[in-house]
């Protein structure tokens, strides 16, 4: 497809760190090879309603310069919309004129699992695409920008609850984004420390839970010379029951891709907490040891959880991320000229270019559990009955392929 001249560049789905450095690295790498790229904004809306507009942002180097990789969300805008459930027959039609208005040759569009059925879909209707892996679940086959820096924000901000939780001897539950995979509330919490960290991949018994609370936080306490602690639970928002339920508000209904809209995980951990604790005497017991107990008025310790939602998709990109943005949108541009459309850039690796169909690679990818109970006999608990770690030995043969 060399006979491309000008790329349309979409940011589909949540907003999250490294997009910027996505939209700088297509911008700068078309450039270079003397081709125009333009925002559409707005995501899949923006591309629909393309044929409106009056006029487009051309990303040329005065505009590009204005963008700084580091910040997070995306100067191309976001929404939630499936093309194929907008109620147009003609809604094909209308992109493609869209496309044709303004001279806009191939798409390369960055975005989670939807985004990136979406892409399918437009590739399969001749409108070339070339997608790169963008969520902060980390919950496509490939690496997906964005996941490195809501790890790092969830946990700082773990870590930092500590400061309150230790003032008022509390129990945190931290509930964060993840959707239905736990790998930023592992590696977030792991990365903070957590005391206990809860997965979908791991339906929760929450009286393993409990016991572990009671063992390292009353313990905690009790050493303590001004008798103050906390314990730390990070629970990804999309955790089971250990009967194999989800957790979800019904009344908060579905999004455009027809998701359950997920929330209350982490008052459901409180609710189980507190109801287990209002029925134990040790509980009574530890409140009197520690000089914490006032009758009818303060008899148990405070469960808290916190929601910091949105906060982990917003402020700065992690460094990890821009590295990658800029390379997976550079790498984009290269698979458009090769003509490897409707394929997803995995990363670029030296010289080599890895990519996968984008079919494949909005295939979900689970926390391997497998690995869990290293961290079990390091004395996280992950609300089951500890398992002893099973490994194997294997060595390294040849080069390692970086990773940054």
């Amino acid at each position: 497809m060399a006979d491309i001249k000008r790329i349309g560049v979409i940011t589909s789905g949540g907003d999250c760190g490294g997009l910027n450095a996505v939209i700088k690295g297509v911008a700068r790498e078309a450039w270079a090879l003397g081709i125009e790229s333009v925002v559409i904004p707005n995501g899949y809306a923006g591309l629909y309603n393309l044929i409106d507009l009056e006029q487009v942002v051309v990303l040329n180097a005065e505009r590009v310069s204005r963008i700084e990789a580091s910040v997070a969300g995306s100067e191309a805008g976001h929404s939630r919309v499936k093309i194929s459930k907008i109620k147009d027959e003609k809604k094909y039609e209308r992109i493609k004129d869209g496309l044709k208005k303004f001279g806009i040759d191939a798409l390369i569009i960055s975005g989670g699992d939807d985004t990136g059925s979406v892409v399918v879909d437009l590739s399969s209707r001749g409108i070339p695409c070339i997608h790169v892996p963008k969520t902060m679940d980390l919950d496509l086959q490939p690496y997906s920008v964005g996941g490195d820096s809501a790890i790092n924000r969830i946990s700082i901000f773990t870590r930092d609850i500590k400061t309150t939780g230790m003032s008022h001897n509390r129990v945190i539950v931290m509930e964060v984004f993840g959707r239905y995979v736990g790998h930023t509330a592992l590696r977030g919490g792991i990365g903070a420390e957590a005391d206990c960290i809860l997965l979908p991949e791991i339906p929760v018994d929450f009286d393993v839970v409990y016991e572990h609370m009671k063992s390292v936080f009353f313990s905690r306490v009790l050493r303590s010379d001004v008798k103050a602690g906390t314990y730390i639970i990070v629970a990804a928002e999309g955790i089971k029951t250990a009967s194999g339920d989800l957790l979800y508000d019904e009344s908060a209904g579905v999004d455009a891709f027809g998701h359950k809209k997920l929330s209350g995980a982490g008052k459901y951990v409180r609710n189980q907490l507190e109801k287990r604790m209002k029925t134990d005497p040790a509980v009574t017991e530890f409140m009197k040891k520690t000089g914490m107990w006032a009758p009818g008025v303060y008899e148990i310790p405070e469960v808290r959880e916190v929601t910091p939602g949105h906060l982990v998709r917003s402020g700065a990109s992690s460094a990890f991320d821009v590295n990658f943005g800029h390379r997976a949108g550079a790498a984009a541009v290269l698979l458009l000229l090769e003509g490897k459309t409707g394929n997803t850039v995995v990363d670029v690796d030296g010289n080599k270019i890895i990519y996968i169909n984008t079919a494949e690679a909005i295939k979900r990818r689970e926390v391997d559990i497998s690995e869990i109970a290293l961290f079990e006999s390091l004395g996280t608990c992950f609300g089951r009955k500890t398992e002893k770690f099973k490994y194997e030995l294997v060595e390294q043969k040849g080069p390692i392929s970086r990773h940054l």
